[in-house]
């Protein structure tokens, strides 16, 4: 195995399947159903999902709320879905802990880089809820800093795309995928991987990031034990 610990980042939009807004039943367990299967290899998981299938704080600021209440709202958003996800490895009798970025006892615990680390060397998937904690960051950001707080191998970005192109390959068909990137080289080229903030944190920290298509069953064990399905940053 390539990796042992990892840190996967899924959108909010990944749980809602075609729905317009929500979470979807089918979606969760998919995903959930990835995770186990590197749980059950021995790889340590991190993850943080996003809160767009809910509420994002910058459409709310957009349509009058305050963007620091806004964001607040958003925050609660990743929460609920790191609750869905908890149910749903647990259903599969996977261990799994929500860490929240702020106080909410009764849902999960306050996030702190020993608790993750001890939560994941006890064989438990931890989820961390809440992004930062902090207004005006995305969830990108928020699994930079986790992945590098717990000393993640690898920070694994699941979008519907099998990595990155040179262009939107859904809206240009010559577009061509990069197997492999440096942080210069995607910053020279302007590609739109992650927000500023979490790639400036993933370069300064030597955090590689890898971009693959998290919808097919079986890519996360193909991306940990090596296959080049996606495209690897570093």
């Amino acid at each position: 195995m390539k990796y042992k610990r990892i840190l996967l980042k899924l959108s909010g939009e990944s749980l809602m399947g075609d729905d317009n807004y929500g979470i979807h039943y089918q979606n969760v367990h998919h995903y959930a159903s990835e995770i186990k299967s590197a749980v059950d290899l021995g790889v340590q998981v991190g993850v943080v999902i996003g809160g767009g299938n809910i509420f994002r704080g910058v459409q709310g600021s957009s349509k009058g709320f305050d963007r620091r209440q806004g964001d607040q709202m958003g925050m609660l958003a990743t929460i609920i879905n790191a609750m869905a996800m908890q149910a749903a490895l647990e259903e599969m009798g996977v261990r799994a802990k929500v860490l929240t970025a702020f106080a909410i006892e009764s849902v999960g615990e306050r996030i702190s880089w020993r608790k993750a680390v001890d939560t994941l060397e006890e064989g438990c998937v931890a989820i961390f809820g809440g992004g930062t904690g902090n207004p005006f960051f995305t969830t990108d950001s928020g699994a930079a800093l986790r992945a590098v707080e717990i000393k993640a191998d690898l920070l694994l970005k699941g979008t519907r795309v099998d990595g990155v192109y040179t262009a939107d390959p859904e809206k240009d068909p010559t577009a061509t995928k990069y197997t492999n990137l440096t942080f210069d080289e995607a910053y020279q080229k302007n590609l739109k991987i992650m927000d500023m903030t979490a790639f400036t944190l993933c370069k300064e920290n030597n955090m590689p990031i890898y971009v693959y298509d998290a919808n097919k069953p079986g890519n996360l064990l193909k991306v940990l034990n090596g296959e080049p399905i996606g495209t690897l940053l570093q």
